[in-house]
This record gives structure tokens, C-alpha cells and sequence, in this order.
């Protein structure tokens, strides 16, 4: 009997470690073959080359699609979209998957969905049904409604898409797989390494040992002009606080330029003497970050998802995370300078939080490994002509 042939795509850093124990699972499943496609900002350089990291991790890759268009503004995010649509369409023609996987909500996920559905190939869904503030909501249930089949993370997110008008027995709560990792990391927590002389970065050489805090904040696609004003907020905020900080450079979206113009501006101008900035990381490697910092700061998925089974304080910053479940380790705050630095100060004097499954046990990427090799797998007829 031949193996079911899944085709996972991979668009940007975040993503991978969304799905990487997933991918471990399924490459290992005899009844599985992947079919590893890596596209769009996780093939970029300036944006952490996440695809060095997976081949580090002994996944190969099928076929890479060179899609991102310069600009980091609306029409760019289409216009790369659009790219997407096309090189993917060839893509999958020749790799003839049984399954495409699309992950979440980023704005060009949506190239993935349409290419698989348009050509009549099951569309499996990983995370869908939450709620956002910004386009990436809007990225997100669209993707569930081109979709077969939904692995959703949380009871949550599966009635939505439920109510949607998903069929429920295609709708299964699998948890988030980058549980899967916090999992091992709260199992052997300890910080193994050097974070500057592992990943180099840009910044000073800061005293981290006795404390430190994570900062990873991307621009929100709805307000991307004032993307550079939000950013140096932030800067002001945890300069003037003086604790150590590890801050992480922005995704691919509309307003990263403003983002960036904004870190490197400050930097030159006003040389923080306690932040050092990194491009990327290894997933696990970020994750003991995590675990081993006073709190995280901005407004990344990884401080409502990850953190909240980590039991990291996490000082949530504008609306780019808004109406998304949450466990008690989240404190929202505006973008005001006081504001966050007012947050940043309560949670680097506060312990860690209990850990919450809110989002998973830690068992999510066998579980989607097991549904793909069992379900079954077919376009959904309801919605062709």
C-alpha cells in the first residue's frame, strides 16, 4: 500500500516552529510521506533564514518558492500573495500531494489554500478559528473555509469554525504542536547555552545572567503606518527601564519597514547599553529563552501560546493579539512608553505563572500525524461546480 504523500508549506520563521514536532511525526509515520515546501520570508536572510534551521533539523525539502516581494506594505503583502499563487500552483501540480497542509493565519498562508483548493487537493488546516486584531483573522477563516479538514488548538477555536459551517467530525482539536516543545523544555528547562556567542546578533554585551527580559514585536498590518512611532514606544519603554533584554527583529509585514527603520534608528542614536538584537533562533533554543527570562514583551502569538504553558509573564502590547484566548499569565497594555514600562516593572518582580494547557498537553504533533494517515481524505464536494 502506498504512503499518503502530505505537503506541508512553510512561509515565515514563526510558522516552523508552529509545526515542527508535526513534521517529525509525520516524516516518521509509515504510512506517511512529506513533502517539505519552504516559500516566502523563512527563505530570507534579513528575516532569520528560518530554512537553514530545518534543514539543521534533517527535514528535506521538496521544492522553495521565492515569492516576497520588497515594500513590507498592503499592495506588496498582495502582490506577494499573488507570486504565491502562481509558484505554488506548480508546485503541488508536480509534487502531486494526497494533502497540503497550511498553517494559521499570515497573510500569505492564504496563497497555499487557494492553489491546493483550486486544484481540487485536500486542504488540512492547522490552527484555525481563533481571533485577531488585524488582517491576519480575516487570512485565518478564510483558510478554514477553503479547508477539508481543521486541526484546531483549542475548544474555542473549534466551535467557531464549527459555527462557520465546518462539518464537525472535520473539525478535531489536536492542540497547538509548538506545545510540543514547550513540553520538553519544561521537562529539562535549563539554559544550555550563550546567547550571544551561539547567535552572534547586534547589540551590546549585556548582563544577562541574573535576569533578563525577551522583546519580540511585529507591526500590525491594519495600522502599519504608524508602525515606526509603536516601535520606539517600546524602545523608550524598556531603555529607560535598564533591565537586560534579547529583542527579536519583526516578520515580514506590512509596516516592518517602519519597524526596523525604527530599532535601527534608536540604536544608532541613542546606543541602549541593555538590548542585543537577534535575527532568529532554533525553536527549542528560543523556548529555554523564554522559560528562563523575567517576562516577554510585545505582541508575538509565542506570549499567548507558548508562554502560557511556560508559565511566562507576558506584557502584551496593542491590538495585534486582541480577543485571542489567554491564560492568566497575559497582561495587556497599550502602546504608550509608561504603559509598558509600567507592565515590564510588575512582571520582572513577579514569579512565573502555573503552567496552563489552554493551548495543548504537549502531544499535538503525533496526533496530527495519526489523523492524516487515518482520516479521509477528499475534496470537499460540496463546494465544486
Amino acid at each position: 500500500m502506498s504512503r499518503r504523500k502530505i505537503c506541508v508549506v512553510i512561509t515565515a520563521r514563526p510558522s516552523y516552529s508552529r509545526i515542527k514536532t508535526a513534521l517529525s511525526a509525520i516524516q516518521a509515520h509509515p504510512a506517511l510521506e512529506l513533502q517539505l515546501v519552504i516559500a516566502g520570508s523563512a527563505l530570507l536572510d534579513r528575516y532569520g533564514n528560518a530554512v537553514d534551521f530545518i534543514k539543521k533539523d534533517g527535514f528535506e525539502i521538496a521544492a522553495k518558492v521565492f515569492m516576497v516581494l520588497e515594500g513590507e506594505n498592503p499592495t506588496t503583502m498582495a502582490k506577494t500573495t499573488g507570486i504565491g499563487v502562481m509558484e505554488l500552483t506548480n508546485v503541488f501540480y508536480n509534487l502531486n500531494p494526497d494533502a497540503v497542509v497550511t498553517i494559521a493565519d499570515r497573510f500569505e498562508t492564504i496563497a497555499t489554500s487557494i492553489a491546493a483548493a483550486y486544484q481540487n487537493i485536500p486542504l488540512v488546516h492547522i490552527q484555525g478559528g481563533e481571533v485577531t486584531g488585524n488582517i491576519d483573522e480575516k487570512v485565518r477563516h478564510a483558510n478554514s473555509k477553503l479547508a477539508d479538514i481543521h486541526l484546531v488548538s483549542t475548544e474555542d477555536a473549534k466551535q467557531r469554525v464549527i459555527k462557520l459551517g465546518e462539518e464537525p467530525g472535520k473539525v478535531i482539536n489536536t492542540g497547538c504542536p509548538s506545545i510540543d516543545l514547550a513540553k520538553g523544555v519544561l521537562e529539562n528547562p535549563e539554559l544550555d547555552f550563550d546567547p550571544i556567542q551561539k547567535y552572534g546578533g547586534v547589540g551590546m554585551q549585556i548582563g544577562w545572567k541574573e535576569g533578563y527580559i525577551v522583546v519580540m514585536q511585529h507591526p500590525v498590518t491594519t495600522e502599519y503606518r504608524l508602525a515606526k512611532e509603536q516601535i520606539t514606544e517600546t524602545l523608550k519603554a524598556v531603555d529607560s527601564i535598564g533591565y537586560p533584554a534579547f529583542w527579536f527583529w519583526p516578520n515580514v509585514d506590512a509596516g516592518s519597514d517602519g519597524t526596523s527603520n525604527g530599532i535601527r534608528t534608536y540604536r544608532e542614536l541613542q546606543k541602549p547599553k541593555n538590548i542585543h538584537f537577534f535575527k532568529n533562533m532554533e525553536p527549542l533554543d528560543f523556548l529555554k529563552l523564554l522559560k528562563n527570562s523575567k517576562a516577554l514583551v510585545g505582541n508575538s502569538s509565542a506570549g499567548i501560546r507558548e508562554c502560557s504553558y511556560l508559565g511566562v509573564p507576558v506584557i502584551n502590547i496593542g491590538d495585534r493579539q486582541y480577543r485571542r484566548s489567554r491564560a492568566d499569565n497575559v497582561k495587556d497594555v497599550s502602546y504608550s512608553k509608561e504603559d509598558i514600562k509600567e507592565g515590564l516593572k510588575k512582571a520582572i518582580s513577579q514569579e512565573h505563572f502555573p503552567s496552563s494547557d489552554l493551548y495543548g498537553n504537549g502531544d499535538s504533533g503525533k496526533k496530527i500525524a495519526n489523523i492524516l494517515a487515518e482520516i479521509e481524505l477528499t475534496y470537499n464536494k460540496t463546494i465544486a461546480y
